[in-house]
């Protein structure tokens, strides 16, 4: 009874008991994990079918827990103690299958413990651990133990192979001396593993707080961009109301001259009727006596009397220049107080910040560096200072005095006297002569050059910028692992980010075949560094810089 109920119990593809049985929408259960393997290898091919039925599915099917049958295997686990473990049984136990301990490739059996101490002991009788299918521990070939590995065909062979076969002549091992070697392996490789894992980990947390504190500052951002643009839309309204009532009062402007004009010809009308009856009436004393003294106007003030008979003016056309002038003046107070609510304290200055602003243990010796160390340029005459390993040797490059090892940072370049230039940032371990001491064909700097190229370790992008462009931007930030290059256009333009994990502190580097390079960092806008080469010697884009003025 419990046999034949095994049998019901087992997975029809890995012939154990079920362990999490699923089913399928054609009723058939399986191992969950089993079954999901299978489908792993189906959804290369694009078709999935049930392995007992072959019904075919139109997409990978969901398998569905069946909770029943879970519970008839758990109640029969715990009924069979001998199944649970690696749910192998003893092949020679008929009644109630016990757990089995050892398998025998030769007999090609599994043993529960009573089982094994009256098996053969006979060294053809090779015993290991409990297995399901021994058919995969013997050569396909031979039909005999897999005893041996050959290391040249990366393969586990039989004694025939080993003797007789295409495996005749290896050095082969033995399958524990293959197994242990392997192990070794396996466990250095685990070992590096972790030490990537806990070096991941340690970045992951670095991340999460980096992004702590990034949401934290976006949601104090967020309310202040919402003020701001409140505030901005409030101005704009007032400013809107302001304009429109000015438009509307020069359009009653208007309409009260016309009302001012009515009433003066009512009034001119009136004492041109007058005047008339003045002028028919026979008495004249009446004719004298009247008080209105129209004929005295004569004598009065010719301005007053103007005044008094004048029409109003037409007020000529909208004063469209005046209505300009507002909305320009309030659009101006808008962006002034805009600019100062937006005002965010620019990054300091990289250049100037120390001092001397350039590192003359850097220069390279055919550049002469003056104006308070914030001038370089280019000469045939060495300049015989110290070969230090600090000294460029193979470029007139120069770098900057203080390292960035954190925060953000930026600086300016006006390149506009100078054809040929190279600006970016680097490790303070670049080389320092040959060519890849050159800034951007190495893996330790990254450059934007006059070609239009950014360059890092030797790879070069082509990026789009106005061949007229006077002036770039170089922006660091050092948390985020990004150097970015700008085109001071308007509006800015950016051409290239690149992105990496920082493992050195960063130092500004210029590199300029001819012409004058002004740099200007992040706050001191006013300040200007030249680097100045001599286009008057002819010197032409580097590399090479020419042979007569002897670089090495």
């Amino acid at each position: 009874m419990a046999s034949r109920l095994r049998a019901e119990l087992e997975c029809s593809i890995c012939l154990n008991i079920y362990s999490h049985p699923v089913m399928l929408k054609c009723g058939h259960n399986f191992c969950r994990v089993c079954v999901e393997l299978l489908l792993d290898t189906q959804e290369k091919s694009g078709v999935f079918s049930c392995p007992e039925c072959r019904e075919e599915f139109s997409k990978r099917p969901v398998p569905e827990r069946n909770r029943k049958l879970c519970n008839i295997v758990e109640n029969f686990q715990s009924s069979q103690p001998g199944l649970q473990g690696n749910g192998i049984s003893c092949t020679f136990c008929i009644d109630i299958p016990l757990l089995a301990v050892k398998s025998c490739l030769h007999c090609e059996a599994s043993l529960c413990d009573n089982h094994l101490q009256i098996h053969s002991k006979s060294p053809e009788h090779v015993l290991c651990d409990p297995i399901t299918s021994l058919e995969s521990r013997k050569c396909s070939v031979h039909k005999k133990i897999l005893e041996y590995y050959c290391p040249e065909d990366s393969k586990c062979i039989c004694v025939s192979c080993r003797l007789d076969g295409e495996h005749r002549g290896h050095q082969v091992e033995t399958i524990d001396e293959a197994s242990e070697k392997k192990k070794e392996k396996l466990r250095h490789v685990l070992k590096e593993l972790l030490a990537k894992t806990e070096e991941m980990e340690k970045r992951d947390q670095s991340l999460q707080e980096h992004k702590s504190k990034v949401e934290e500052k976006a949601v104090n951002e967020t309310e202040r961009v919402v003020a701001l643009f409140k505030d901005l839309r409030r101005r704009l309204e007032d400013l809107e109301k302001k304009v429109l009532k000015e438009i509307s009062g020069q359009t009653d402007g208007i309409s009260l001259l016309i009302q001012q004009l009515e009433i003066k010809k009512e009034e001119m009308s009136r004492k041109m009727r007058h005047i008339e009856e003045l002028c028919n009436m026979t008495d004249p004393l009446t004719v004298l006596q009247d008080t209105d003294g129209f004929c005295d106007t004569e004598d009065k003030d010719d301005k007053d009397g103007r005044r008094y008979f004048e029409l109003p003016n037409d007020g000529g056309d909208l004063d469209v220049a005046g209505i300009s002038h507002t909305l320009h003046t309030g659009l101006s107070n808008i962006i002034t107080g805009i600019n100062g609510a937006i005002y965010i304290a620019e990054p300091v200055d990289i250049l100037l910040m120390a001092s001397p602003a350039l590192d003359l243990n850097t220069a390279h010796n055919n550049l002469l560096v003056s104006d308070g160390k914030k001038t370089t340029s280019l000469t045939c005459v060495d300049q015989n200072r110290p070969l230090t390993p600090k000294r460029f040797q193979g470029y007139p490059q120069v770098l900057s005095c203080q390292s960035f090892s954190s925060g953000r940072h930026y600086w300016e370049v006006d390149i506009r006297g100078s054809p040929y230039w190279r600006v970016g940032m680097c490790y303070p371990s670049i080389n320092r002569k040959g060519e890849r001491s050159q800034i951007g064909f190495n893996a330790k700097s990254w450059c934007l050059c006059d070609s239009g190229l950014v360059i890092h370790d030797s790879k070069s992008i082509q990026v789009s910028h106005d061949d007229c462009g006077k002036r770039f931007r170089i922006y660091l930030d050092y948390e985020a692992g990004k150097i970015s290059f700008y085109e001071m256009s308007v509006p800015i333009q950016h051409l290239h980010t690149f992105t990496t994990t920082f493992t050195e502190p960063l130092h500004a580097v210029i590199g300029v075949g001819s012409g004058c390079i002004k740099i200007r960092g992040g706050r001191e806008r006013s300040d200007k560094f030249s680097c100045r080469l001599l286009t008057s010697m002819g010197y032409g884009r580097f590399p090479p810089f020419p042979n007569q003025c002897n670089l090495q």
